[in-house]
């Protein structure tokens, strides 16, 4: 097999599409990963603060999962089940209900859609509407829900809905949008108690309560609970969207554990597989489970790999306290960090709660300019916010204490360095 020479992009450029988006700033050819890290075909090392956008919560390659995988391979396990009941399905789900759901008191049902967060938010927008009899849907600002087209319309940013005509959806404020003198749930009452409002009767209220892409903007749980009660009050269904703050992500493994309320519908994905396997899951309160058989269906609902290595994540991390306890550690010294780092840039902030947290550096532009000094020296993250000006750390859950910090000082130099610039720049 004749392949190109390390490092040679020339066939992405050549014919992999626009579309293609985290490659243009993190602009190398990856080989191989561990843990917390990656390394290139050229074999330099890079911090990994990215984690498949929150999809790699317990790292890259965990042994345990790559074990039970490779077990399941050689052993001629199915590959390919559609909707049957397979051994490996039925692992998950036991371990699932006996670790997740059973302690929580969630009595849900778990709905396996088509392998990608949006598919899952589309079934779950189907559902409130087959349940309600409704169509209208509230969504909140700066909220993102995927980008199929059912989902692309409950999702805030421009850019993702490119002009498209989309329907069904009102959008109001989310928490602190309109300021800290504004409870926007105040916005959200009125307008549903108001039949004069032009607020159509929702079929559904369809939040995250902490908004990944949208800025890592974390909602109050009273506001959160307060969305929840005016749903159940006006018989709208509660979506909780946990694609990005999901399976352990805010500190727990739902985002609104906590919190006095329990969804209508859970949406889960990304970090479900452990893996970084494709699957999709739709947590269905049993009254809500309305469907008729494949009325909600797709070739790969489920991804019976993927229902491997979830069973021992749920298995290995959740079964009892510890790991939630190192999780909160490990957020503690982001913060800690972030607090010192905000210091260094007028008028920035701190965002999001758990392994979920960021610096909003006002400026994308800057922002910008701090990722890529990142990635010159070894640390890969992202940006989020409506300007991306948001740093935004999404470390694995399970990244090595010496790991963190190391990750942590190459950001705290990157922004230095940037503000140094920049008063140059102004002198």
């Amino acid at each position: 097999m004749n392949l190109p020479p390390p490092g040679d992009k020339s066939i992405f450029q050549r014919r992999e599409s626009e579309a293609r988006g985290y490659c243009r700033r993190f602009d190398v050819v990856f080989g191989s990963a561990s843990g917390a890290l990656l390394r290139d075909v050229r074999g330099r090392e890079y911090i990994d603060f990215l984690a498949g956008c929150a999809a790699l919560n317990y790292g890259h390659n965990d042994p345990d999962m790559s074990t039970a995988l490779i077990e399941h391979i050689q052993g001629s396990g199915i590959t390919m089940g559609l909707d049957l009941h397979t051994e490996a399905k039925q692992a998950f789900m036991t371990q699932f209900e006996r670790h997740i759901l059973a302690p929580r008191g969630l009595p849900h049902r778990m709905q396996f859609t088509g392998p990608t967060g949006t598919n899952a938010v589309e079934a779950a927008l189907k559902l409130a509407r087959k349940v309600t009899g409704r169509h209208n849907v509230v969504a909140f600002t700066n909220g993102y829900h995927g980008v199929t087209l059912g989902s692309l319309a409950a999702t805030g940013s421009r850019y993702h809905r490119m002009g498209a005509p989309l329907a069904g959806v009102t959008r109001l404020p989310y928490d602190g949008y309109l300021g800290a003198g504004f409870d926007t749930a105040d916005l959200l009452e009125r307008m549903l108690d108001d039949p004069s409002s032009g607020l159509d009767a929702p079929a559904a209220i369809l939040l995250e309560t902490v908004q990944g892409e949208g800025g890592l903007t974390a909602a109050t749980p009273a506001w959160v609970e307060r969305v929840a009660s005016l749903a159940r009050r006006h018989g709208a269904l509660l979506i909780v969207d946990d694609v990005q703050a999901g399976c352990g992500r805010t500190g727990r493994f739902f985002s609104f554990e906590g919190m006095d309320l329990q969804p209508d519908l859970i949406v889960l994905s990304k970090s479900l597989s452990g893996y970084g396997l494709p699957l999709a899951m739709l947590l269905v309160h049993p009254e809500r489970d309305q469907w008729r058989p494949a009325e909600h269906n797709g070739t790969f609902r489920g991804n019976t790999h993927a229902f491997v290595t979830a069973r021992v994540a749920v298995e290995k991390f959740w079964s009892g306290p510890v790991f939630q306890m190192e999780v909160a550690r490990r957020a503690q010294i982001v913060t800690q960090h972030l607090e010192r780092m905000a210091r260094r840039v007028h008028g920035s902030r701190l965002k999001g709660r758990g392994m979920m947290q960021g610096l909003d550096v006002v400026s994308g532009e800057l922002a910008g300019q701090i990722c890529d000094r990142c990635f010159e020296q070894g640390l890969i993250l992202e940006t989020s916010g409506a300007h991306d000006q948001v740093l935004k750390i999404l470390a694995p859950l399970t990244i090595g204490l010496d790991t963190l910090e190391r990750g942590l000082a190459i950001l705290d130099q990157a922004i230095a360095a940037s503000m140094v610039l920049g008063l140059r720049q102004a002198a």
